[in-house]
Formats: structure tokens, C-alpha cells, sequence
């Protein structure tokens, strides 16, 4: 068991790509992903999965480093939720998306970042604390900022209750992770175990979101791939080329500009997909953007991950990279 949700990490870009496959072929074996159960919502479970899992590989230390670099983590809390809205809300208008379709985009615009920037970061031998630090950050800022912002740029076209939106962000997001911390707390040795584990289910988890949510808007999906496609690869490309600029600008290390690069251009779009499916579902399209994303920003990552270990990053001495790899350990 051990080995296959490792398997699953390994190759989750292609895991995500078959389960996207599946939810176009076989729509009706993914419809109970959008049911409800005894009035509880699948998917909504599902989404609080995942944030407990992203809980579990957090602990109280690594939000005393806000503390310690405020400079640094505010910066990235910035570059998360201006650019990528701003980015979203131009492309949108760029390509003349319809409402549904812009609604979608900047819902995977205002959320927060994923665990994943977490992994790509790692294996680009960026800096992992400064990812799971702004990742925290950011994840803690989603209540307020995402409803906030999503209203600011399209509250006026398109109507949703921000409040609400709030709220779920609170149920599906705040109080998983703060369980998963508290598990790591308390019961280190379970959560040490866990550990084995939780990343592959979080990973199976997020394909079942997609394929659920692909088999749900299968004819939208299909009708608008092309064009969709195209604004999600900007978003997440431009993304990453922003985020480096703005932290090169701002004078960070090599490593903590690829970090925020890749920290402000891989969103959470497991998040995106759920809470565009129950605050914009009279638009069964606004699905479409957070779940092309969600197939698209795992084999972009891949691929920076290799450009930045084969030929973009500078070379370390041995001594650095030691230390530096002894600082990734701990931030795990």
C-alpha cells in the first residue's frame, strides 16, 4: 500500500492526466464525487481531505518564520493575490471568456497555493521552508482575500454570496489544516507514520475531485477545451515568469525567487474547482478553468523542476547545498 501512494506522488502528473481521461470516457463513474451523502457533500469531504493532509506536513515552526522574515513572506503573500487575480481577470478579458468561464478563471486566480508548489519547489532545490511558509500564509489569508477579491473583480457582472464563500473556505480549508497541525502537535509519532501515506491520498484525492468535476461539465468541457487551454497555460506560465521578476526585483536569492515563482504560479486548484462548483452553480462551466488546471500545472511543474536542476540554477558548492538540504529536512 506503501508503495503504491508513493507511486502515485511519483507520477501524479500522469495519474492526474489518466483520471482526467477517465471523467471524459466513463462520466457516470464519477457522479457520486458530486453527490451528497446524508446531506454532506462528497465533494466538500474530499476538499477537507486535503487540506488535513497539507495540515499533517505542517507545524507551529513554520509559522513562527513569518516572524522571523516578514519581509520575505509578505512579499509572497502579495505576489499571490495580485498577480495571479489581476493575471486571471486580463486573460479573461483578453479572450473574451464568457461569465461562466471568467468567473472560473478568477476563482483559480484568488486561491491560495497548493501543496504541490511544495514538491515542484523541492525538486527544483528551491528554498522548501519559504514554500511551506508563504504556502501557510497564503492558505490562512483564503478566507478573507479570495471571496474579497473575487468579488472586486467580478461581483458587479456576476452575482455570488461572498459571505458564504467565506464560510466554506473556513469548513473545507481553515479546519482541516488546523487539525492536521494540531494532529503534528500533539501525536507526532501518528502523524510521523502517517506521513507514508498522506501525500499519495491527497494526490488520489485531487484526481478524483478532477475526474468528478470533468464528468460533470464533460459537454462544456469539450466544446471550450481548446481556447481554455490555451488562457490556463498563459495563467500558470506568466505566473511563474511574474513571480521570478518581481522576486528578483525585490532582491531575493536565486532560490527564493524559483520558490515564489513557482509558489505564485501553482494554485489550488482542487479548492478553485470545489468552490466554483457550489458558489457558481447555475455556470457549470466555471468548473472548466481550475480543472484544466489541475492537469496542466502538474506536468508545467515537472518540466520547470527539470529546466531548473539540469540548466537553470546556478551551481552550489557541496558545503552550501549540505546545509541548505539539512534546512529542507527540517522544513518537512
Amino acid at each position: 500500500m506503501k508503495k503504491t501512494f508513493q507511486w502515485i506522488m511519483t507520477y501524479f502528473g500522469i495519474v492526474t492526466f489518466v483520471f482526467f481521461l477517465l471523467g471524459l470516457a466513463v462520466p457516470s463513474w464519477w457522479t457520486w464525487v458530486l453527490s451528497k451523502v446524508g446531506g454532506v457533500s462528497v465533494l466538500s469531504v474530499l476538499l477537507g481531505i486535503i487540506m488535513f493532509g497539507m495540515g499533517t506536513t505542517l507545524s507551529h515552526k513554520d509559522f513562527l518564520v513569518v516572524f522571523k522574515h516578514p519581509r520575505d513572506v509578505f512579499l509572497g503573500a502579495v505576489a499571490q493575490y495580485t498577480i495571479m487575480p489581476l493575471l486571471a481577470y486580463s486573460l479573461s478579458r483578453l479572450f473574451q471568456l464568457d461569465p461562466a468561464l471568467t468567473a472560473g478563471m478568477v476563482i483559480l486566480g484568488t486561491c491560495p497555493g497548493g501543496t504541490t508548489s511544495n514538491v515542484i519547489t523541492y525538486m527544483s532545490k528551491g528554498d522548501l521552508a519559504y514554500s511551506v511558509t508563504m504556502t501557510s500564509a497564503s492558505t490562512l489569508l483564503a478566507p478573507i482575500c479570495t471571496p474579497l477579491l473575487t468579488f472586486l473583480l467580478i461581483g458587479k457582472e456576476i452575482h455570488f454570496d461572498p459571505v458564504a464563500m467565506f464560510v466554506s473556505i473556513l469548513e473545507i480549508v481553515i479546519l482541516p489544516v488546523a487539525l492536521g497541525v494540531l494532529l503534528k502537535t500533539f501525536l507526532p509519532k501518528v502523524t510521523n507514520f502517517a506521513m507514508d501515506y498522506t501525500p499519495g491520498i491527497s494526490a488520489l484525492t485531487i484526481c478524483l475531485i478532477l475526474a468528478g468535476v470533468v464528468a460533470s461539465s464533460r459537454d462544456a468541457l469539450l466544446s471550450h477545451l481548446g481556447l481554455v487551454l490555451v488562457v490556463v497555460m498563459l495563467f500558470n506560465l506568466l505566473g511563474y515568469l511574474l513571480g521570478f521578476v518581481v522576486a528578483k526585483v525585490c532582491g531575493l536569492s536565486w532560490k527564493k525567487a524559483v520558490t515564489l515563482a513557482i509558489e505564485v504560479g501553482m494554485q489550488n486548484s482542487g479548492l478553485a474547482t470545489g468552490l466554483a462548483k457550489v458558489h457558481f452553480a447555475a455556470m457549470p462551466a466555471a468548473v472548466i478553468p481550475g480543472a484544466l488546471f489541475s492537469v496542466w500545472f502538474n506536468l508545467s511543474g515537472a518540466a520547470l523542476a527539470w529546466a531548473c536542476i539540469n540548466y537553470l540554477n546556478p551551481r552550489f558548492g557541496e558545503e552550501e547545498l549540505s546545509v541548505e538540504n539539512g534546512n529542507l529536512e527540517s522544513a518537512v
